[in-house]
């Protein structure tokens, strides 16, 4: 194969190297135009041409991996209800686009290159009652499909959506008034959580006792059971505690109503959240399904207690303690969760330190979900209150799939070899999913174990699931990749976007086995690896030792890594909490692909330069404005600026912007009327505000959880919020980016 010729840049000269609309999409180039591959979002790999051997691999220094996002939400996915599901006899590839036909009525396999036998009924479509050719079929049309599964899929029957809400009524989670909020959006969504007429639902509270809920209707009111003893943590009735919703829907709309009222006077400060996770995976044993926890401070009491370990004054040292768990308590509970197909999700609304490297555990082994919510309170905190609402809302309404399993193949000469992101991997290959949801994906790294003989390398994965509905379903995505022994080739068509996702989730299990000083220089490592492999191919005489040479594949490598080093799962020398530095680690390992690279490199756009014509938004119409780099020599005093930053968006003005800025925008005289913090934009009628405002819809569309606007000044108190984010800035203990330039380019050896 041959690619085009692309422009090489000495990133020491070009550094404002920002594409108009941000890092761009990298697809491999497909030949035939009738093939269509899955699309990046669902599935991408590190290298767009793949090397045909090991050795060729080394010479790049380029990572090798997949990320996949294989449950993502679809407009348009193509669901095929078949008696017969092709599958390859030898290695059980799905039949795919990129299989070959030998004649109508064999195929030859693209994984493992097996000729099979077609089912007699594959030609046959049954909406005409017509026998078509077999490329025509939509699986083989199609490369993201999702098969209706027959009864050959199932070990026992469908289980039904069974869902337990666990809740933290201390004094400390009444305080928040998290309880009130929580009971307000459930009783608004309730008619709207997945699942059929077997839908079953609970709720267990818990301080230094655990409550338990009676819902069953023959008692016409939900009737509490206290459980103060947590040495014999037991279910005190086999009934009631998991209801049917339809048929007990009126009781719980009761108790959710009354339950905030139950504890308002609560002044128990302890928390046993271990046995309760304990008595909530004896209640849902029999038939699996999702527990839902909402924690606000650290367990004290029973199974699962922890102390405080966190220490102020490591929190700017490169030698950072208690990143991983003190406990193996939540992670062997998770275990026996999975074994059972019970998923734990965690919503932590913490002000103090509560531990999440080692409660969450009990959400990372299950293929559940951890999301924080620091210092969050109802009255005082109306940006974490947004984000909860947001969260909670699209978390009880979204899409789920029950008992999943999921594998991933590959040509032959391939071999996956770790996995990153939520679940239990069984084998190489297989990942055991109690729940997926679309908002989590994944990661693998691979190796070439022999070369290559074929010129395309292809993969498949397939999630096995059950629908909310009780269906029996499987959703394939199949992927195709040239294959090239051309170095120049492989290098000019790295996905750097992928490879930084895949180089951040190695980066936190370094940090979490040999330390964060060790992950650090490993980062800057593979960002010296590859530069000073990409120059050693280049040509002796076109080399000049003042240049730092990359193709356009791989321009971003060292601005993201330098971004990495600076994201707070990894940085040092600024005060970082514990629990924030572990949950942006988790970001990192399940967090697709477009979000992630907004916590790593926030967009920053600037609003002041607009003209009249940019802000004329036609029929909802909105013109992004150019992407400007994380630098202060971007920032002007005189300028306004939005900063998305993936789970906050920034509205930070200089101190200089005009009077007539603020009027137009913010209904406000001056800059002097400003106030930092939340915003919600007023509704004026000017084109300024009525397109920032779309501009500001439009970042948050098809965001899982809303990025709430908070203004920043100048002068303010909370500048550092946006300042941290300019990652190209020089600081005390960290590079700027010319500067990382540097040092790389003097490390080169070549």
């Amino acid at each position: 194969m041959k690619v085009p010729e692309v422009a090489v840049y000495n990133l020491l000269q070009e550094r404002n190297i920002l594409p108009k609309d941000g890092f761009e999409v990298a697809t491999p180039s497909m030949h035939d135009v009738r093939k269509t591959n899955c699309h990046p979002d669902l599935m991408s790999c590190t290298a767009n041409v793949m090397p045909n051997s090991n050795s060729l691999l080394q010479k790049t220094r380029l990572p090798l991996g997949l990320l996949v996002h294989p449950f993502k939400d679809l407009s348009n996915l193509q669901v095929i209800q078949s008696c017969s599901i092709v599958r390859c006899r030898s290695c059980r590839t799905y039949i795919n686009p990129f299989v070959v036909f030998v004649d109508p009525s064999r195929w030859k396999c693209n994984i493992c290159f097996k000729a099979n036998e077609l089912p007699s009924d594959f030609c046959y479509d049954s909406t005409t009652n017509t026998y078509i050719e077999p490329h025509k079929r939509p699986e083989v049309k199609v490369a993201t499909v999702e098969y209706v599964a027959s009864t050959d899929y199932m070990l026992r029957p469908p289980q039904p959506a069974v869902y337990l809400y666990l809740l933290d009524v201390s004094f400390n989670a009444v305080e928040t008034g998290y309880l009130s909020e929580f009971c307000e959006i459930l009783i608004k969504e309730l008619d709207r959580i997945p699942g059929d007429s077997r839908k079953q639902i609970g709720f267990i509270a818990y301080d230094t006792s655990v409550y338990f809920f009676n819902l069953s209707d023959e008692h016409n009111q939900p009737q509490i059971l206290c459980m103060p003893d947590l040495e014999d943590a037991d279910i005190p009735c086999p009934d009631g505690l998991l209801v049917n919703l339809e048929e007990s829907r009126d009781i719980v709309l009761d108790l959710l109503e009354k339950l905030p009222a139950m504890f308002s006077n609560n002044t128990e400060v302890g928390s046993c959240l271990g046995t309760a996770l304990e008595v909530a995976y004896k209640m849902m044993t029999s038939t699996g399904g999702r527990v839902t926890v909402l924690q606000t401070h650290l367990p004290t009491v029973g199974a699962g207690a922890l102390k405080n370990r966190e220490d102020a004054n490591e929190r700017v040292s490169k030698n950072i303690q208690g990143m991983g768990p003190v406990t193996d308590f939540y992670k062997k509970l998770a275990l026996e969760c999975s074994a059972q197909q019970i998923c734990i999700d965690i919503f932590f609304l913490n002000s103090q330190f509560t531990d999440i490297a080692t409660i969450s555990c009990a959400s990372k082994f299950t293929s559940g979900t951890t999301y924080y919510f620091p210092g969050f309170h109802r009255a005082t905190n109306l940006a974490e209150l947004r984000r909860f609402r947001s969260a909670l809302t699209r978390y009880l309404t979204r899409k789920i799939g029950f008992e999943a399993v999921m594998r991933v193949r590959c040509t032959r000469g391939l071999n996956i070899h770790t996995f990153h992101g939520n679940g239990f991997v069984r084998s190489t290959d297989l990942l055991s999913l109690p729940n997926v949801n679309p908002d989590a994906s994944f990661g693998l790294q691979m190796s070439i174990d022999d070369t290559l003989e074929s010129n395309y390398v292809f993969f498949q994965a397939a999630l096995l699931y059950t629908s909310s509905k009780g269906e029996r379903r499987i959703r394939v995505h199949t992927l195709c990749i040239p294959v090239s022994s051309v170095l120049s080739e492989v290098q000019a068509s790295a996905n750097q976007r992928t490879i930084i996702s895949l180089i951040s989730k190695m980066a936190v299990d370094k940090s979490l086995s040999v330390g964060l000083g060790d992950s650090r220089e490993a980062l800057v490592y593979a960002a010296l690896d590859i530069m000073q492999a990409y120059r050693a191919s280049v040509p002796q005489g076109q080399r000049l030792a003042n240049q730092l040479l990359a193709p356009q594949s791989l321009k971003h490598i060292p601005l993201l890594v330098l971004a990495l080093l600076k994201f707070m799962a990894f940085r040092i020398g600024i005060s970082t909490k514990i629990d924030d530095r572990v949950y942006a680690m988790e970001l990192c390992k399940w967090l697709p692909l477009k979000q992630l690279l907004l916590h790593i490199y926030p967009a920053l756009y600037p609003l002041h330069n607009l003209t009249e014509e940019q802000v004329c938004v036609c029929e909802d119409h909105v013109i992004r404005p150019s992407m400007t780099s994380l630098s202060s020599h971007q920032i002007d005093r005189h300028g306004a600026y939005v900063m998305d930053a993936g789970s906050y968006l920034y509205l930070y003005l200089g101190s200089a912007i005009s009077d007539a800025f603020c009027a137009h925008l913010l209904d406000v005289r001056s800059f002097a009327g400003t106030a930092e913090g939340y915003l919600e934009l007023p509704e004026l009628d000017n084109n300024l505000s009525l397109f920032v405002r779309k501009f500001v819809e439009k970042l948050n569309h098809k965001r899982t959880v809303e990025a709430p606007l908070m203004l920043i000044r100048e002068d303010g108190k909370l500048r550092h919020m946006f300042y941290q984010h300019l990652v190209e800035d020089r600081t005390e203990s960290s590079f700027s980016y010319l500067e990382f330039l540097q040092h790389l380019q003097k490390e080169i050896k070549v």
